[in-house]
């Protein structure tokens, strides 16, 4: 297998087609890219903005070029020497009428040929989450008549510009018949004929009778561990793999499926021993993947969660999360706050999975002898479902791996440590299901219970998590990642060694990302919200005067003042890393782009939250009155304040550069496979998606680096504008092209440092026989009684050489100067011509 050297993730759809990428593969291969990472490429729906909702997995759809365009952009990524990577999404599709299978579906209910390539109860009609009320309220209201479909000519439901085709079954022969009814009456009894049931999308979350990919019930999941369904879906794909169009894939959701392992073995079969492919799945602390699944690694969320480590002064962190508690009524409780969120997930968002799995281990219990309650067996399920510690087991037909089986051990271990009711021998029946002690009469409904629950764990860990803690817990808005842990960690840098020598040991070649489609935030948004660890006093004086300066912004209402204090701290921490580095709150274009995409971002973030308003039950009043306080800082009328907001924070945005570039560097020098994700080369500040799909100026970066200037790691222009980022990129880059087996099969070691100055560095080496790289990077850069944070200088340091870069003659990647070594390297505290130090050896 040739494994790639980085890959660059681009984002089509939006502007983004076939041609518009292959125009950018010069400038890919001049920045030092060997593989193209594309997001899905298949026919989706037609207002897609991302493509994970698939229409026709074996068509290449139309918006970004079809078929023809695709090749043309192949041919060209092949005559500059670089590969494709695919994203493709395994686990569903979209349940929508664009979807032949799925309107198929609709139209033949189990006696279509594609009723069970999706994940459907069949013991009862398939339910349609589609309309804005009550089915009865929807009629009496008139909005649902008969009408021929306007592409097929069929007799259909129609609401407004939906058609669901009717069953041929309840019309053969009487087409004419049935589109003169107009009667409530008749209209209700042919929809009770259907195969389907129309329904209000408000009962969604407890009364579905198809798996949905986490809530989004617009997403069908798929049946791909049914061998007919694997061939239907993945034609297309395999095709691409095997002409050699694509020469890797990245697998969507893997724990979606149900039977992860039983997916990747037959895809590794099918696409062959030299197709790379990654996975998208989130490790809990601790947690690594499956030893036995044929793929190269994850795509990498565990890596910018071990880079916290390196740059989140810990030690600090308290001061933080001190004034951030202030603020509330009462001292915040981490592990409450999570439970909180997972109860809400179990007894809401997910009621309806939760109570078929009940139904089910009642049954079973029954099939047993094992009498329990519903009751019973509803608070057991709810309390594993919570103390669940990461996103799933692994069990199969032939039952669950003895590491799975201590899990569920110290599950059941951690719900009695925790003292929350819960019957014991509801606890041990469930547990027995899951590890497969059951009757034999009952093995095929373990087996259905088991699936189902591993299939549900994972959503309800990222909806709590990602997608509610991390909106309810604004400390530090940095470490509310995808991939982090809801639990705050302690910080350190011995952690972020370790965490890369299990990476070299475990998943060389994984992905390593820090910036994704899907992180809540930019890396370099991310590093300079980083810096606020570093000098939380400063922050929390600034947030104060900044309160004080809007609070005639703040409305009372009945529930309580919009937005509350906490709130406010979100607001300003999320703004500081949002602004531009050079910003001028003079620029009214930018300053009112800036706010739409900020007042977007502010909604999303208080209906994740889930506290005062929601995505299903909006609080209308109280969202207005946040989004008008945020609106207020953008106004015109409040420009002295923005124009002051972004003086406050000039500290934090220079940190927060030193932060960017010792993060990219270390991405590019440690185990693993750098990803770029589009533009972030160069800056990326942007806010949870939909904002971080917009495209990048990829004129101003394609000139720049084909320039050819080295920009001085000195001139702090070069620092704000992202030309130094993107120089040291292609530099690095260059030099993982020219030396694979160091960064494939290199040793991480963790360096020792010792300064006089107490400034705080990070060094590492990667080894391979005599081959080595040497890298130093400043951490940490407030706190030196400097005025600025930029150029940072590494000081006088001393660094501890590994044996193959003891007395050797090495040359500095960047500046192209060579030294000499001894047993040990000394940095020279005036020497500002080295912010960051990589050293190869010649």
């Amino acid at each position: 297998m040739k494994f790639p050297t980085a890959t660059y993730r681009l984002q089509f759809r939006n502007g983004m087609t076939f041609d518009r990428a292959s125009a950018l593969v010069p400038y890919l291969k001049m920045l030092g890219i060997s593989h193209l990472y594309a997001s899905p490429i298949f026919t989706a729906t037609s207002e897609s903005t991302h493509g994970h909702d698939v229409t026709d997995a074996n068509e290449i759809d139309p918006a970004i070029g079809g078929r023809a365009g695709l090749e043309r952009m192949v041919e060209t990524l092949k005559d500059a020497g670089l590969g494709l990577i695919l994203d493709i999404v395994p686990n569903h599709m979209a349940a929508s009428l664009e979807t032949p299978w799925w309107k198929d579906v609709i139209e033949h209910g189990a006696e279509s040929r594609y009723a069970r390539h999706f994940d459907i109860d069949w013991s009862r009609r398939l339910t349609l989450p589609v309309l804005g009320d009550d089915f009865e309220a929807v009629l009496e209201a008139g909005d649902l008549t008969i009408k021929p479909d306007p592409k097929t000519g069929k007799p259909s439901l129609a609401y407004f510009e939906s058609f669901f085709p009717l069953n041929p079954a309840t019309y053969d022969g009487r087409e004419a018949e049935i589109l003169k009814i107009s009667d409530q009456a008749s209209l209700s009894q042919l929809h009770e004929q259907q195969t389907y049931r129309l329904m209000s999308w408000r009962d969604a979350a407890r009364d579905l009778s198809y798996r949905r990919f986490f809530e989004v019930t617009g997403l069908a999941g798929v049946r791909v561990e049914d061998e007919e369904v694997f061939e239907d879906s993945h034609r297309l794909i395999l095709e691409l793999v095997r002409s050699g169009a694509v020469q890797g894939l990245r697998l969507d959701h893997i724990d979606g499926l149900a039977d992860p392992k039983g997916y990747l073995d037959r895809l590794r079969q099918a696409a062959g021993p030299d197709c790379y492919i990654v996975v998208e799945k989130i490790l809990g602390e601790g947690e690594q993947l499956p030893a036995d699944w044929p793929v190269s690694g994850t795509t990498g969320y565990e890596f910018v969660a071990a880079l916290s480590h390196a740059l989140v002064d810990g030690a600090k962190l308290r001061v933080l999360q001190s004034a951030y508690e202030g603020l509330g009524e009462k001292r915040i409780d981490a592990k409450e706050q999570l439970r909180a969120a997972k109860l809400l997930m179990a007894s809401r968002n997910f009621e309806g999975e939760v109570t078929v799995l009940m139904k089910l281990a009642a049954k079973i219990a029954e099939q047993a002898g094992r009498p329990t309650t519903e009751g019973e067996l509803k608070d057991a399920l709810s309390e594993m479902l919570i103390a669940f510690p990461v996103y799933r087991t692994y069990g199969t037909l032939e039952g669950m791996r003895a590491d799975d089986k201590a899990l569920l051990d110290q599950v059941i271990e951690a719900i009695g440590d925790a003292g929350h009711p819960a019957s014991i021998e509801a606890l041990a029946l469930i547990t027995g299901i899951l590890k497969g002690d059951v009757p034999t009469s009952a093995a095929q409904d373990a087996l259905t219970f088991r699936t189902k629950f591993q299939q549900l764990t994972g959503p309800i860990m990222a909806k709590s998590i990602e997608d509610t803690l991390f909106f309810r817990h604004n400390m530090l808005l940095g470490l509310n990642e995808v991939g982090a842990e809801p639990i705050q960690p302690d910080f350190s840098l011995d952690h972020f060694h370790e965490e890369m020598r299990i990476r070299k040991e475990r998943q060389p070649m994984g992905i390593s990302s820090t910036s994704t489609h899907d992180t809540k935030r930019g890396e370099d948004a991310r590093a300079r919200l980083y810096a606020l660890s570093e000098a939380p006093e400063v922050w929390i004086a600034a947030v104060e005067g900044w309160r004080e300066t809007n609070a005639k912004a703040v409305q009372q209402l009945p529930d309580g003042p919009a937005p509350e204090p906490k709130v406010e701290w979100m607001i300003y921490q999320a703004l500081a890393g949002f602004l531009p580095p050079r910003f001028d709150a003079d620029d009214d274009k930018t300053v009112e782009e800036l706010r739409e995409r900020f007042l977007t971002y502010l909604e999303k973030a208080l209906r994740e939250a889930k506290l005062r308003t929601d995505w299903g039950d909006s609080n209308a009043v109280y969202e207005e009155a946040v989004l008008a306080y945020a609106s207020h800082l953008f106004s015109k009328n409040n420009k002295d304040f923005l124009t002051r907001f972004a003086e406050t924070i000039k500290l934090f945005i220079e940190a927060g550069l030193a932060n960017g570039l010792t993060q990219t560097i270390i991405k590019l020098m440690a185990p693993g496979i750098p990803d770029i994700y589009q533009g972030s080369e160069g800056f990326d500040f942007s806010l949870v998606d939909p904002d971080n799909r917009r495209e990048p100026d990829y004129d101003t970066l394609s000139k720049r680096l084909a320039e050819g200037r080295k920009p001085d790691a000195a001139d702090i222009s070069a620092w704000y504008d992202g030309s130094l980022k993107q120089s040291v990129t292609a530099a690095l880059l260059r030099l993982r092209q020219s030396e694979p087996d160091l960064f494939n099969d290199g040793d991480y070691v963790p360096l020792e440092v010792t300064t006089g100055s107490g400034r705080k560095l990070i060094a590492f080496a990667r080894v391979n026989g005599e081959k080595a790289v040497l890298v130093v990077l400043p951490r940490f850069t407030l706190g030196h009684g400097e005025d600025r944070a930029l150029p940072p200088t590494l000081g006088d340091a001393t660094v501890d050489l590994p044996a193959a870069l003891k007395n050797k003659r090495l040359r500095n990647v960047w500046t192209e100067d060579q030294i000499e070594t001894s047993d040990i390297l000394k940095l020279v505290a005036s020497d500002e011509g080295h912010p960051f130090l990589v050293f190869g050896t010649v």
